[in-house]
């Protein structure tokens, strides 16, 4: 069961601001102002800000945290809070953590890179390097919150937090551990930017104005995101003796991979049809039953036709079609987005609400896309898509209580 969620987003800090901008329309792209734009071609991101992290963390952990495992740590604060649990009364031994992250702490990488290079190793701060490693967003909450269960972190681009998802609910479900959170965390550092825009992979990198058009015919290409997000799962059982509220349930998830380069896409919908049908297969439903998915588009021009392709072969059903959005155009693409929008997911199948899918206006396919504004509908299944460059696919599917 889904018993909490915990997000820092551009859209605001925890689920109640978050869902009502998220629903509303409102959009968490900006102009960038942590660090000069002036030689790219693209200035537009989707940043955190208003991020208050010591009304989360206590002060001995926070001065040693990157800004990355910051925003980990205060998300699985949300997400243990909002499930209510009594942290003093609960078995430590058996609550875990599984996160995804595509690249980690890129900011925390350079500066450690640059005085090593420039300075020596004799130089390097000590606390640089643990902030360095992939784990440290799950090592550092963990810390924090006193857990003492499993700690992993999934490298899985795109598709990182997803993976994440899936593994950890596998654990619950295999009996290693009663409490899970799991999700994901990414930022924008000028590196990272940097690279985003070497590669032409952000919007104007190429042509025409720059802004998040997930699935519409004038794409060109995602804008930058970040943020944190991260779901509690806990043991059915557990959760209906201490009477937990929950938001759903997860009950199935389907992984694939197909051969193409590791930046780029398959120009062969196989990989995510594989996913969705074996997500499907899992939850032991037919397409006809999924209403609502959140899907991995962000506006590039190669991945958004490649899921329209394989959304249109998959749901292809006579009658009822799931409805479609993708929370990019609001959120931008930050990797690691999975957590924060299998968090919407979660919200959304308890509110009975589909956010529109901003920045699209003429769609590639004629899908039943969740266009201008949101959408109020029955939702007793959704299906979260996260489709990574390089070939990786996960979807993930999570049912109404």
């Amino acid at each position: 069961m889904v018993t909490g969620v915990g997000m820092v987003t551009p859209l605001g800090m925890g689920k109640n601001t978050f869902s009502q901008k998220l629903f509303k329309g409102d959009s968490g792209i900006c102009p960038i102002t942590s660090f000069d734009t002036s030689r790219f071609k693209s200035s537009l991101g989707a940043q955190v800000s208003d991020f208050t992290p010591k009304d989360f963390i206590s002060r001995k952990n926070l001065r040693k945290m990157d800004r990355l495992s910051r925003m980990a740590a205060a998300s699985a604060r949300m997400a243990i809070d909002d499930a209510e649990f009594d942290t003093d009364s609960i078995n430590k031994d058996r609550m875990g953590i599984i996160l995804g992250t595509a690249y980690g702490s890129t900011d925390v990488s350079v500066q450690f890179a640059g005085i090593l290079f420039d300075e020596g190793p004799r130089m390097v701060s000590p606390i640089l390097v643990p902030n360095s490693v992939m784990n440290a967003p799950a090592g550092h909450t963990s810390i924090e919150l006193k857990f003492r269960g499993i700690n992993s972190t999934v490298n899985h681009h795109e598709a990182s937090a997803e993976t994440a998802i899936a593994y950890a609910a596998a654990e619950i479900k295999r009996g290693s551990a009663d409490v899970m959170l799991a999700g994901g965390t990414e930022i924008i550092s000028e590196f990272f930017f940097e690279i985003l825009n070497r590669f032409g992979a952000l919007s104007s990198a190429d042509e025409g104005p720059e802004e998040a058009r997930p699935f519409d015919t004038m794409r060109n290409g995602f804008v930058a995101g970040e943020g944190s997000g991260i779901l509690c799962l806990e043991d059915m059982a557990q959760a209906e003796t201490r009477g937990a509220t929950p938001y759903c349930e997860i009950v199935g998830w389907g992984m694939s991979a197909y051969p193409s380069p590791p930046t780029d896409w398959p120009s062969d919908p196989k990989g995510p049809i594989l996913a969705m049908t074996r997500a499907l297969e899992s939850a032991g439903i037919g397409p006809d039953e999924i209403d609502y998915i959140c899907a991995s588009a962000n506006g590039g021009r190669k991945l958004d036709i490649l899921e329209a392709e394989a959304l249109a072969s998959v749901f292809a059903t006579e009658g009822k079609r799931p409805f479609i959005s993708s929370i990019k155009g609001a959120v931008g693409e930050s990797f690691s987005s999975g957590g924060i929008r299998a968090a919407a997911m979660a919200i959304s199948i308890k509110e009975n609400v589909i956010p529109p899918t901003l920045g699209l206006k003429n769609p590639i396919k004629p899908l039943q896309f969740v266009l201008n504004k949101n959408k109020e509908t029955q939702i007793n299944f959704g299906m979260v898509n996260g489709f990574s460059s390089g070939g990786t696919f996960v979807s993930i599917i999570l049912r109404a209580l």
